[in-house]
């Protein structure tokens, strides 16, 4: 191979490479789209010539997959929590007296940053290449969307880095411009608008075809540097300022703030200034900036105590209730629903908000007719917050006593807000708890949406989550917009959806107060959903965090005979109904149930639970009559209260050294 044509077509990646970065991340091109078209129709036939000389990296290699059949789940290296919220100053001031009091002496700052309204998504690079992109997804595990995020501009193919692994993590979003280009385009085909740009930018950056992504426009900024699932620098501002070095595009409206007034007016300047954005925010992320401080500030099983996301306040609008109608939830819960005259609110057209039950009507004072004020809560879900002005032909509402689809009756239960229909065969119940039970996080039926649901049960194919089991390809065939591919991918995603833990099934139940998290702990705790169902109310309790509230609904659910029924269904079908909890073998500690609390002397808290259960013990958030001891370090706050007022043995670091042997 002549050197000429080695030495051109690098010459021409890197000059690519540069005028990509200029453009989709500087934002400062060079040059005109037509020279650097001609420069990428050179590369693509040099490319076309010399196929073994082509490059993973290379800028013709962002659009290239096949379309694809599904995305295959992959585990993140260490969790993606979500932030907690501070909805106004005082919350924010308190997150900061609490960072205050677990720092103690120490000095702290704050990094500000916009809180991008997209989806976020880990990349991974491997000797500078970028190999993989995760989605979010729970938080443990998502979506390999690598082919997609290729199409991504603004997402180097090549880092500049010497690094080995790293993995950035950052936001994924429409522009604006990019999401009105979108709905022009889609009104011209005579295709329904798209809500708002994240939900755009989530469905874009998921489709099967990775040049629908490409089309798309979507762009990446990077807020998050790790190596070997660590912060790479030693405070955040120094690993936001590696990602720029790297070639990474990262968000340049962002503060560094030496305490929370500074930090106020760095919200309160973005709060006015959000629509001059080319992006939607909805709020600003406040880190502290030091890692080794945030290490020793920890998590909550949800969330770093060391961030928070301070959300502006809804935006909202004037509007008329034109009716009033019903919806039937999977539990027989009747939501009433406001059918508004439409309007714009923040950019996305409201037509209906949620009213939650008769006592909220009540308390309004709303009737039909009535000019009310609403807003988007979080700029997403709309409710109706006051009644603006009473309409001249006004008309109340009554809560329907049968059910608006079934006809059977509604009950509402003393102490209850809820109004339910209580025909457990309703039609409405049935497709809710199908939703449910095949969403993602639970059972993970990809396809199983809410057309295709409405077909299987007003058909008659599906009058039980266990009839998912028994659906048979020709009678897919048979719904509308079902081809055989469809048909057969549905149907593997069912078969798929087997293999899903106990815990998951569990949740699928739709048992009221058992969610995703008691049916992990019934399920460690127990093993098999056949000793959950036998045991009793008192031996339910022994499981962590379930009261007599869970247990009561959980003797309820399996003593009802239906229920029984589809349990030996689903058991039938072959679901996963036994678990091997994960155990420590012996140790000082097993058996014991620990607390901590306070910063420990030489410890971090991360440190501490590590040690803890290496010694067989464990580790909760909470105190209760089930913990054994709490470990109280400086600034213990209201949990060593409540150890104290339950008469919990308390801990220093010394004495549980001493304890674990050390």
């Amino acid at each position: 191979m002549p050197d000429s044509v080695v030495g051109e077509m690098e010459r021409l990646r890197d000059a690519l490479r540069r005028h990509e970065h200029l453009y989709y991340v500087l934002d400062r091109p060079e040059i005109t789209d037509a020279e650097y078209d001609r420069m990428m129709r050179r590369l693509q036939q040099m490319e076309s010539e010399h196929p073994e000389l082509v490059t993973p990296d290379s800028p013709t290699q962002r659009v290239g997959g096949k379309p694809r059949e599904g995305f295959v789940k992959v585990r993140h290296s260490s969790a993606m929590l979500s932030l907690d919220n501070a909805l106004n100053e005082a919350e924010l001031r308190d997150f900061d007296r609490r960072v205050r009091e677990l720092v103690g002496v120490e000095q702290y700052r704050y990094t500000g940053e916009l809180k991008l309204d997209g989806l976020s998504m880990a990349a991974h690079y491997e000797d500078g290449l970028f190999r993989l992109a995760i989605t979010r997804g729970d938080g443990q595990e998502g979506e390999d969307v690598t082919e997609n995020a290729r199409t991504i501009r603004s997402l180097p193919l090549r880092a500049n880095t010497p690094l080995a692994r790293l993995e950035v993590r950052g936001e994924v979003i429409m522009p604006l411009r990019n999401f009105e280009q979108l709905n022009a385009e889609r009104e011209r085909e005579g295709l329904p608008r798209y809500a708002n740009p994240r939900n755009s930018a989530a469905g874009s950056l998921r489709v099967l075809d990775p040049s629908i992504t490409a089309s798309r426009q979507l762009d990446y900024y990077a807020y998050l540097l790790l190596v070997d699932g660590r912060p790479y620098q030693a405070s955040h501002w120094e690993s936001l300022e590696a990602l720029d070095d790297m070639g990474f595009k990262v968000n340049p409206e962002r503060a560094l703030c030496g305490s929370v007034d500074e930090l106020l007016e760095f919200c309160a300047r973005w709060e006015a200034r959000r629509d001059g954005l080319p992006y939607e925010i909805d709020g600003v992320v406040a880190k502290v900036d030091s890692i080794p401080q945030q290490e020793r500030l920890g998590w909550t099983a949800k969330a770093p105590r060391w961030a928070i996301a301070f959300k502006f306040p809804a935006r909202q609008e004037e509007t008329v209730v034109e009716n009033i109608e019903v919806q039937v939830g999977r539990t027989g819960a009747l939501t009433p629903v406001a059918h508004l005259r439409p309007v714009v609110v923040s950019g996305v057209t409201v037509s209906r908000a949620t009213l939650h039950n008769e006592d909220e009507i009540e308390r309004l004072g709303l009737r039909i007719g009535d000019a009310v004020l609403i807003e988007r809560s979080g700029d997403v879900i709309p409710k109706v917050v006051r009644v603006v002005r009473e309409g001249v032909a006004r008309k109340a509402f009554p809560m329907p006593r049968q059910c608006p689809v079934c006809g059977g009756d509604v009950v509402r239960a003393e102490g209850e807000a809820a109004s339910r229909c209580i025909n457990t065969n309703c039609p409405a119940r049935l497709k809710e708890s199908v939703l449910f039970f095949a969403a993602r996080g639970v059972m993970d039926i990809d396809g199983m949406g809410q057309a295709l649901v409405d077909q299987l049960v007003d058909r008659g194919l599906v009058k039980s989550v266990a009839d998912l089991y028994t659906l048979a390809l020709e009678q897919l065939m048979e719904l509308e917009r079902m081809g055989q591919k469809s048909a057969e991918k549905i149907l593997q995603n069912i078969q798929r959806s087997k293999q899903q833990p106990l815990a998951r099934v569990l949740n699928g139940l739709g048992i009221p107060f058992v969610g995703e998290r008691t049916a992990q702990i019934l399920a460690d705790a127990f093993e098999s959903l056949d000793r959950i169902a036998e045991a009793d109310e008192q031996t339910l309790q022994s499981a962590d965090e379930v009261g007599p509230k869970v247990s009561d609904s959980i003797r309820r659910f399996f003593a009802e005979k239906q229920n029984g029924k589809l349990i030996e269904r689903l058991r039938e079908a072959g679901l996963q109904f036994t678990h091997t909890a994960p155990k420590k073998e012996g140790g000082p500690l097993a058996g014991k149930v620990f607390v901590l609390t306070g910063t420990l002397a030489s410890l971090t808290r991360e440190e501490a639970k590590a040690r803890i259960e290496a010694a067989g013990g464990k580790v909760t958030d909470s105190v209760s009559k089930k913990t054994s001891y709490v470990v109280a370090g400086e600034a213990a706050g209201s949990k060593l209260a409540k150890a104290e007022a339950l008469g919990i043995a308390v801990l220093n670091e010394e004495q549980l050294r001493q304890l674990i042997g050390q």
